[in-house]
């Protein structure tokens, strides 16, 4: 058998993140640059790559690109409309994505790690306006519909969260009472699993973790994936 691309994050990972959060400035950075480079961004593009090879079993579409604005979000945040100006972002985000679509309107599986967190989620943040009038025709659909119901259902027995919940009302024109009435609140769908950071962390058995609980919220993903395709 092949030895594995990702081997761990090092335990300077985390450092550097809570190093970053108590000196967030382009300053501090910049005299810590390497360290970004040799304890975040080249583990970071191995558990992509490594990863990525992995989800192909059960997402045989998914996109793995270990590039900045690809499979791994920038640093930088952007600071234009925000009212916080701290220049970078003290976490690490990956985003394996399948479909056809730009890839942060395609479902997919993320990857989210802070100093004492890592959080793991599937589906789409948030829909742009055609999707979204999509998404609600196919939630009160008999067929789509029914198969949504089963597919959250399956999530939620793993005892992850569901998140996008964002209205309040019943759009117009839906009926409140719909037995699917509940996701017509929302304007994105996704899965969330958040735990204490593991200790696969710091191993190979990282991309193992993530490919067990990314098989698990599956029956969203595949939902998701086949109304964009529609």
């Amino acid at each position: 058998m092949a030895s594995p691309i990702f081997t761990g994050f090092p335990r300077q990972t985390l450092t550097f993140f809570q190093d970053l959060a108590q000196n967030n400035s382009k300053s501090w950075f910049d005299a810590h640059r390497r360290e970004y480079e040799d304890y975040v961004l080249a583990p970071a593009r191995d558990l992509v790559l490594d990863l990525g090879e992995r989800l192909k079993k059960i997402a045989p579409g998914i996109v793995a690109d270990p590039r900045i604005n690809q499979s791994l979000f920038r640093l930088n945040r952007d600071i234009r409309f925000s009212p916080d100006k701290t220049p970078y972002k003290t976490h690490l985000a990956l985003w394996f994505w399948e479909g056809f679509r730009p890839r942060m309107e395609c479902s997919g599986f993320y990857f989210h790690l802070e100093p004492a967190r890592l959080m793991l989620g599937a589906g789409i943040y948030c829909f742009p306006k055609d999707l979204l009038d999509e998404f609600r025709r196919s939630v009160v659909d008999p067929r789509l519909g029914k198969k949504l119901a089963e597919a959250v259902k399956a999530v939620r027995k793993q005892g992850y969260s569901l998140g996008g919940q964002h209205y309040k009302k019943t759009p117009p024109a839906y009926d409140p009472r719909h037995p699917n009435a509940e996701f017509l609140l929302y304007n994105g769908l996704y899965s969330g699993r958040d735990m204490v950071v593991p200790p696969e962390l710091h191993t190979s058995e990282l991309p193992d973790l993530c490919l067990e609980t990314f098989r698990n919220m599956l029956p969203l993903h595949r939902w998701l994936l086949n109304f964009t395709r529609r």
